[in-house]
Order: structure tokens, then C-alpha cells, then sequence
């Protein structure tokens, strides 16, 4: 499936019915009596959570949305029947913004969530209660954009090459893309871990580089699905392979989650050294462990190496995490 995390659409709420004008008369009656319904309302345009969805691809190929018009009124004091509703499902997560004033409209954050983003016209009122006919009104029209933030509990970060994918792999049911060159994750991906009776959704993000809260790279829209998670995995090359330096990919990755945001940078992070399996990675541990002065776990991702001891502290986080949620 093609992820899709943004889209633009045109929305129409349905024009209200026409209301009628009629004159019921008999033979008993010296003057008509008005007997006109009135229209129906146009549907609205609802925007609607569904968790069963992972991506606004539908969005980019169908573009505009429009629902059904009132019904038109008839004598004998008959309503229009209203218009059905235009339910648009995107996923979980979803921010519903104005295209104009880039305004937020909702977060569409819970399943079955949703908000009406135009609505239906009023139908037209017969002459059964007005003395002169009163014109229906137009739907509502409106261009929104939606932006996808994914839900998961645990989100690893980390410079391209780091082995986020071969570590999701290794601990989930995802088999994510795995290969020797930068930015194999293009787009975050989603695995469920199951630990006897304790699961939780983890998300591999696409890697980032520096000036990524500018948009460089996959830029802000890897930061956008950190935003969502409870905890961060800082996930480190403990090798250093390519010539890269465990000490600075671990300060710029800090740097980009700080300049992106206070709720970001705040977030609790686990720090996780990877590719212990290789040589230069005990040396480069020592050294890396007294210049952060945090701990670390170390792990091979791709030997399987320390990864239960890894699923117990995200285990620890999330249970602590979870108790301070309202």
C-alpha cells in the first residue's frame, strides 16, 4: 500500500430543496387555502475517524466531495426529503485545517470520531408558512487539507542507516525494507510487538538529517509522527560505520527535536546503541556513555542481541507513560 500523509480536497455541502407553492381548494371553500411543503436540507460533508485506515492515498485521486441535495417539496403540505450525507473515513490521527486560513478545524485523534466540515443548505420554505415562497440555500463550500499524524506508543529515530528497520523487524510482526543505503524508509510504518500480555504499536520513521525541522530530507513529516508517540527510541550506530561519529548523530538528532518544538523535545527518550555486533562498537560505547552521561542500551539488531532486554525498559516507559495520562 502507498502511504499518503497529506491531501487537499474541495468540499460541498448538498443545496437545500425547493419549497413548494400549491392552493388546495373545494367546493365548500370560497378561498384557496396555501398547502405547500417545504424543501428538504441538503446532506452535509462529514469527516469521519476510522482506525481500520493507514493513509490518505484515496484523497490524492478523488479530489472533490458533494452531498446529495434536499428534496423538493410538494402540495398537500409534503417535506422534501432531506439529502444524505457525505461520510469521508480517514484514518486515526487525521488534522482537518482550513486550506485558506490554515486554521485547525479537528483533530480526528479517537476512532468514530468525526466533524461536519460543510454543511447542507436549509430547504425552501412553501407556502403553507410563509406567505411568499422563501428560496433554499446553498450548501457550504470549502476547501480543507488533511494531515495524517500516525498513533503508536514507541517511535524510532535515528540517522538514516542507524537500523531502525532491521530493529523493527526484530521485535515485530512488520517486515520492513532493509538494505545498506541511506533512507530505505521512506515512509513510517507501523508494527504491533506482543510480550505475554503486554502489546504495544511501534513505528519505524523514516531516518532524518540535519536541518530536518526545516523541511531537509524527509524533513518536518518524519517529526510530524514523532509528535504522536508516548515514547522515542534514539536509536545510534554504535559502529560509526560510513565514518559517522556516535557523539554528534546523537547531539544533531537532540538539536532537530528541539528545534522543531517544545512537546517533541520533551518527550521521555530511550537511548539505544545498535550494531554492537561489530568490533568498534565496544570502544566507541565506552566513550560514547561518558560524554552523554545517560544510560544506554546496547543491542544487535541484526543478531537479535539485548533485544528482550530492550522490550522490558519500553515495557517500563509505556507502563509509566500510561500512569500519568489523564
Amino acid at each position: 500500500m502507498i502511504f499518503v500523509d497529506e491531501a487537499r480536497i474541495f468540499v460541498q455541502g448538498g443545496d437545500g430543496g425547493k419549497g413548494c407553492e400549491s392552493y388546495y381548494r373545494d367546493k365548500f371553500m370560497r378561498y384557496p387555502r396555501p398547502d405547500g411543503g417545504d424543501g428538504g436540507k441538503g446532506g452535509d460533508v462529514v469527516v469521519r475517524a476510522n482506525r481500520g485506515l493507514r493513509t490518505l492515498l484515496d484523497y490524492r485521486f478523488k479530489q472533490h466531495y458533494t452531498a446529495q441535495r434536499g428534496g423538493h417539496a410538494s402540495s398537500k403540505g409534503k417535506k422534501g426529503k432531506d439529502g444524505k450525507d457525505s461520510v469521508l473515513h480517514v484514518p486515526v490521527g487525521t488534522l482537518i485545517r482550513d486550506f485558506g486560513t490554515k486554521l485547525l478545524i479537528r483533530d480526528l485523534a479517537t476512532d468514530g470520531q468525526s466533524v461536519i466540515i460543510a454543511k447542507g443548505g436549509r430547504g425552501g420554505i412553501g407556502n403553507q408558512r410563509s406567505k411568499t415562497l422563501v428560496p433554499p440555500r446553498s450548501g457550504e463550500t470549502r476547501t480543507v487539507t488533511l494531515e495524517l499524524k500516525l498513533i503508536a506508543d514507541v517511535g524510532i529515530i535515528g540517522f538514516p542507516n542507524a537500523g531502525k528497520s532491521t530493529l523493527i523487524s526484530g521485535i515485530s510482526r512488520v517486515k520492513s525494507k532493509v538494505a545498506a543505503y541511506p533512507f530505505t524508509t521512506k515512509q513510517p510504518i507501523l508494527g504491533i510487538v506482543e510480550e505475554d500480555d503486554f502489546s504495544f504499536v511501534i513505528a519505524d520513521l523514516p531516518g532524518i538529517i540535519e536541518g530536518a525541522h526545516l523541511g531537509k530530507g524527509l524533513g518536518d513529516r518524519f517529526l510530524r509522527h514523532a509528535e504522536r508517540t508516548k515514547i522515542l527510541l534514539h536509536l545510534v550506530d554504535m559502529a560509526g560505520t560510513e565514518g559517522r561519529n556516535p557523539v554528534e548523530d546523537y547531539g544533531k538528532v537532540n538539536h532537530e527535536l528541539e528545534a522543531y518544538g517544545e512537546p517533541l523535545a520533551s518527550k521521555r527518550r530511550l537511548i539505544v546503541a545498535n550494531k554492537m555486533d561489530l568490533l568498534q562498537a565496544q570502544d566507541h560505547l565506552k566513550q560514547f556513555q561518558k560524554e552523554i552521561n545517560e544510560e544506554v542500551i546496547p543491542v544487535s539488531a541484526l543478531g537479535k542481541n539485548g533485544l528482550e532486554a530492550l522490550l522490558c525498559k519500553i515495557k517500563e516507559a509505556l507502563c509509566t507513560e500510561n500512569s500519568r495520562d489523564p
